[in-house]
């Protein structure tokens, strides 16, 4: 099944009750036993609701995995891989991540002894001298959020199977229309379902997608015992969005490549960072492990001023100046000040996330009146 045909039916079906066309929203907290510990495989909403099934199974063939669980952000999908982990465990992450991660790491589970290390993933060299006998965890985003570094994904698993370490990919800018971690060896896929896959940012969720039956059974006790799972309407809202999550994302991909030669073709402009540009360090990568190159296009002007960056971002119309991405709107990002804020300054400067970068989720708008508006707003 191809995958536009996948994202419309896999895992779906009519209801048997009603013979319903969308998956209904199951708005019920427990369900009715013939018999004590008898039912019909539903017993409270927590463990199990029909919506969130659905939507489970769809994702998981998205992902050509074989189970998938759904949770009620994106950060509470993260936070159940690290509780697979115990204290004096080591996690390997790529030093440009998204700074919830980061803050989830550092903050709240250093505390608990775990401890983390960050290293630049594209030299695969960094990844096999972090790795120690207590390294448990590796942890990438490719491409990476908001620099779009692009990391070797079958060479990084490689690496850390030498270890018996296990390999987690945030996929959440690539979505599995443009890359399947599992396919090359993953053996977790994490995803902000918030962003790309459910596209109209109505819905906050997160999902993990694994193959291995034990991991399997690990993450959905914890999915159940610690309780962040989604409601029904968010998983009906997250199926609608899926319908159409190849249409979007191929138009995401072109939209991004015209912002992007744009940009690197601005006198005012300085780096541009978009994998589908061939001088991007990763775009040899990109191009073997991916299908497209994504909507997320970020950039720098040429003289790297902070308070001009500023004034080019409240310029901006059709671009809306917010957090998140992967909606069908434009959006502008600060990830100085916003969605990277609980870094540290020389942390970020340190990973060449300078406090200048302007970061573009391009929308699935005529991309003739986006290249107008920045022009607009550049001058």
């Amino acid at each position: 099944m191809k995958f536009g045909t996948k994202a419309i039916h896999a895992g779906v079906e009519p209801d048997p009750s009603t013979g319903a066309v969308m998956t209904p929203i199951f708005q019920t907290s427990t369900y009715a036993q013939t018999s004590p510990g008898r039912h019909k495989g539903y017993e409270y909403s927590r463990t199990h609701n029909p919506t969130r099934t659905v939507a489970q199974r769809n994702i998981a063939a998205l992902e050509n995995g074989k189970f998938a669980f759904c949770f009620a952000t994106g950060m509470a999908a993260t936070d159940t891989v690290v509780k697979l982990l115990k204290p004096g465990d080591e996690v390997v992450a790529t030093n440009d991540l998204y700074g919830g991660t980061y803050r989830l790491f550092t903050k709240v589970y250093e505390a608990y002894g775990i401890r983390f290390k960050f290293v630049n993933m594209h030299d695969l060299e960094n990844i096999r001298a972090a790795i120690t006998d207590q390294t448990r965890l590796l942890w990438l985003e490719t491409p990476t959020n908001p620099l779009l570094k692009v990391i070797d994904i079958a060479g990084a698993v490689a690496i850390a199977k030498e270890r018996n370490v296990m390999v987690a990919v945030d996929n959440t800018f690539a979505t599995p229309y443009l890359q399947t971690p599992l396919d090359l060896g993953v053996d977790i896929v994490m995803h902000s379902l918030t962003k790309y896959m459910a596209g109209h940012s109505d819905v906050v969720m997160g999902s993990l997608v694994v193959n291995d039956e034990k991991l399997a059974e690990r993450i959905a006790f914890l999915q159940n015992s610690v309780g962040a799972t989604p409601g029904p309407q968010d998983c009906f809202l997250l199926l609608r969005g899926i319908k159409t999550l190849h249409l979007r994302m191929q138009r995401h991909c072109e939209n991004a490549r015209v912002i992007a030669e744009y940009l690197r073709s601005h006198p005012k402009v300085g780096q541009v960072y978009w994998p589908g540009l061939e001088d991007h360090p990763g775009h040899a990568i990109a191009k073997k492990q991916m299908r497209d190159f994504g909507g997320m296009v970020s950039f720098v002007l040429k003289n790297d001023d902070l308070e001009e960056a500023k004034r080019v971002m409240e310029s901006i119309e059709l671009f809306t100046l917010a957090e998140s991405l992967g909606g069908v709107e434009s959006i502008c990002t600060h990830p100085a000040s916003m969605t990277h804020a609980s870094i540290p300054k020389e942390e970020r400067e340190k990973n060449g996330l300078k406090d200048s970068l302007i970061r573009l989720s391009v929308g699935v708008e005529d991309v003739e009146d986006l290249v107008e508006d920045l022009k607009q707003a550049i001058g």
